[in-house]
């Protein structure tokens, strides 16, 4: 292999010219004779959001109350079909005996009354012995696609009571929401 050839130790696959500077006075050729053309760079931005701190549910708080955890702020102006990955975690303590959270993403764009729902409702549950406490991180990510270009949105992660009222002491720590934003400019 020459020193200007790339390969990726796979056999399967092809061995490709590195695209240089020089790519605008000659054509890159991959060994099978096809014309390579340099992809252009898809920028990315990494936003991380604003988070209620330490959240302890009220005990008595009935089923169904949803609380905003953590928040971040989705500027897109200027890209091209971008597409958000948002991130959320948090440490969860409980003396509960049966604990069931539902937690969503939901954003709010532009001139939109009220937030909507993002991806799918992702449920953290727990028994504990009576007497004793329970400490567990919980996480997850969906993906946003479905965005008005030239829109700067609001993306909140809230968690909402499930099954019986809270009735012991319960503590939502740490909460962190990021958005990772990616340009789909990926055209030659």
């Amino acid at each position: 292999m020459n020193a200007d050839e790339y390969s990726d130790g796979y056999e399967d696959r092809e061995t490709v010219y590195e695209c240089s500077h020089k790519c605008s006075k000659h054509k890159c050729v991959s060994k099978s004779g096809r014309i390579l053309k340099p992809l252009k760079f898809n920028r990315t931005h990494l936003k991380c959001g604003m988070s209620s701190g330490s959240f302890t549910l009220p005990v008595d708080t009935p089923a169904g109350v949803t609380f905003t955890l953590a928040t971040v702020n989705a500027d897109t102006k200027g890209m091209n079909q971008p597409c958000i990955q948002l991130e959320y975690a948090s440490n969860i303590f409980t003396a509960a005996e049966s604990l069931t959270l539902n937690f969503q993403i939901f954003k709010q764009c532009g001139n939109q009354l009220a937030p909507v729902p993002v991806g799918p409702v992702w449920t953290f549950f727990a028994e504990v012995t009576e007497g004793s406490t329970l400490s567990n991180p919980f996480a997850f990510s969906v993906c946003d696609c479905d965005i008005i270009c030239d829109d700067c949105c609001i993306y909140s992660a809230a968690v909402t009571i499930e099954g019986v009222s809270i009735t012991a002491l319960t503590i939502i720590s740490n909460s962190s929401l990021a958005a990772i934003i990616v340009d789909d400019s990926c055209k030659y």
